[in-house]
């Protein structure tokens, strides 16, 4: 791998009624918001590294009045706007494919309009993703999928992470956190096949050979119990990248951006009882970090290139919706 090696970052944008819903705080009905503080904390960060990245966004709080200045300061700024469903449900509730199209359309409706662009990368929430997701992108003209998290331990780190997982009268859960099966799939770019057509799937990076996490929000609280640990497995975890060829893509979320005293009902997630200042210092870090192994680009970018190369591999859509005999990963 080259010098000029490139990793994407992207931050998911869901907004203080996800936690609190998938928590089962009767509150979130009401929709309460922390975007327009998330969205200036990332522009302040982002721009001081001049980096720019992929933030998907929830169709719900993209027609949203308190959504749409956030998105559109996003976007503004340079950064990418993908499209993670209208209401931020498993995708495998949806009973029909009229339900599962309705949740990606109204959700580019809404983002075109509070920003001017069009989608053309998708994240399942929760990591849900099936064939007929897949054909229904294809349909409506994706460049990439960025929902596969090729890792044994989704359903076991989502419990760590949340300690409970309940839908707090939202759509289903069924399928989050994609399953242990999904460790047989690619850690670096691939293609999916469907009777729609092709599309590039950027993987959410693993830590090659083992599979552990190497999302934000789990550097972060590793080190909030050990700093010399994480920046250890942080530069250990890309080194491996780039002996393995494999281009890291990262997840942030909201968290990672806000202080203890930003959002007291979070305290549940992870390094939720440090301070602002703390978070701003981890981030920082771990840009600076990943900025020096890798070009940092949009997901859209990471997709491009990806889709260029002959050798890309391809892989059946179908296979989304068989469960593995056998859990074996893939090399690296």
């Amino acid at each position: 791998m080259s010098a000029t090696a490139i990793a994407s970052l992207s931050l998911d944008l869901d907004d203080r009624w996800v936690y609190l819903r998938t928590r089962g705080v009767p509150g979130w009905a009401s929709a309460p918001s922390y975007l327009e503080t998330v969205a200036r904390r990332a522009l302040e960060v982002l721009h001081g590294a001049g980096v720019r990245v992929t933030c998907f966004s929830v169709g719900r709080d993209a027609a949203a009045a308190s959504g749409r200045p956030a998105l559109a300061a996003l976007a503004g700024a340079g950064h990418e706007i993908g499209n993670h469903a209208f209401s931020h449900g498993a995708l495998g509730s949806f009973a029909t494919r009229g339900e599962l199209e309705l949740e990606i359309a109204r959700t580019e409706e809404a983002i075109h309009a509070a920003t001017g662009q069009r989608p053309v990368g998708f994240r399942g929430p929760g990591y849900t993703l099936s064939a007929a997701v897949v054909e229904a992108l294809v349909e409506r003209g994706y460049l990439y999928d960025a929902t596969v998290w090729p890792t044994y331990l989704g359903a076991v780190t989502s419990r760590l992470f949340m300690r409970a997982h309940r839908s707090g009268g939202g759509r289903g859960t069924a399928g989050l956190f994609g399953g242990a099966d999904r460790v047989r799939l690619p850690n670096r770019p691939f293609r999916w096949s469907s009777a729609a057509g092709e599309l590039v799937e950027i993987p959410v990076t693993t830590v090659p050979f083992v599979r552990f996490p190497l999302q934000v929000s789990y550097l972060v609280a590793l080190r909030s119990a050990s700093r010399p640990l994480a920046r250890h497995y942080l530069r250990r975890s890309l080194s491996l990248c780039r002996r393995c060829r494999v281009e890291p893509s990262l997840i942030l979320h909201p968290p990672d951006l806000l202080g203890a005293e930003d959002a007291p009902d979070l305290a549940f997630f992870p390094a939720m009882r440090r301070s602002l200042a703390w978070k701003r210092e981890a981030f920082r870090d771990l840009l600076g970090e990943l900025s020096r192994w890798f070009s940092v680009v949009t997901l859209r970018e990471h997709a491009a290139a990806a889709g260029a190369r002959p050798d890309l591999r391809t892989l059946a859509a179908a296979r989304l919706d068989r469960r593995a005999a056998a859990v074996r990963p893939e090399p690296a």
